[in-house]
C-alpha cells in the first residue's frame, strides 16, 4: 500500500528553522517526483518545492526559494524539507506528495510538474502543521 507519512512541524519563531520529513512506504522513488505543499488557514493548498527522485533535480516557489531546500534521500525513501528563515506567512498544515513519472521519466523539475501533483494527486494524509509565531 503506497503511503506518504509527513513530519516534523511545529512551532517556530520568526527567523527561525524546522525541518520536515516524508516517508513513503509501499513504492521505492525511482521514477517518482515528489513535491511539498501548504495549506495557510483559510486558504487554498499550494506547491512550495518539488524533486525529482531520479536526478536530485529541483524546484522551489519564489516565496521561498533561498529560505526553503527540498532533498531527498533514496536509500530510506524520504523526502526533506529545510525550512529556514521562517516568516508568519509560512504558517499552514503542509504535505507532501508523490506522482509516479512516463517511462521516459519527468524530466526537469518545473512549475509544470508541481502543479500537474497538486491538481492530479489524490491520496493526501493529514499533513505537518507549521506556526511561526514569536
Amino acid at each position: 500500500q503506497v503511503q506518504l507519512v509527513e513530519s516534523g512541524g511545529g512551532l517556530a519563531q520568526p527567523g527561525g528553522s524546522l525541518r520536515l520529513s516524508c516517508a513513503a512506504s509501499g513504492f521505492t522513488f525511482d521514477n517518482y517526483a515528489i513535491g511539498w505543499f501548504r495549506q495557510p488557514p483559510g486558504k487554498e493548498r499550494e506547491g512550495v518545492a518539488l524533486i525529482i527522485a531520479s536526478d536530485g533535480d529541483t524546484y522551489h516557489v519564489d516565496s521561498v526559494k533561498g529560505r526553503f531546500t527540498i532533498s531527498r534521500d533514496n536509500a530510506k525513501n524520504t523526502v526533506y524539507l529545510q525550512m529556514n528563515s521562517l516568516i508568519p506567512e509560512d504558517t499552514a498544515v503542509y504535505f507532501c506528495a508523490a506522482q509516479a513519472g512516463p517511462a521516459t521519466g519527468w524530466g526537469r523539475a518545473t512549475a509544470n510538474v508541481l502543479s500537474y501533483i497538486l491538481h492530479e494527486y489524490g491520496s493526501w494524509g493529514s499533513g505537518t502543521q507549521v506556526t511561526v509565531s514569536s
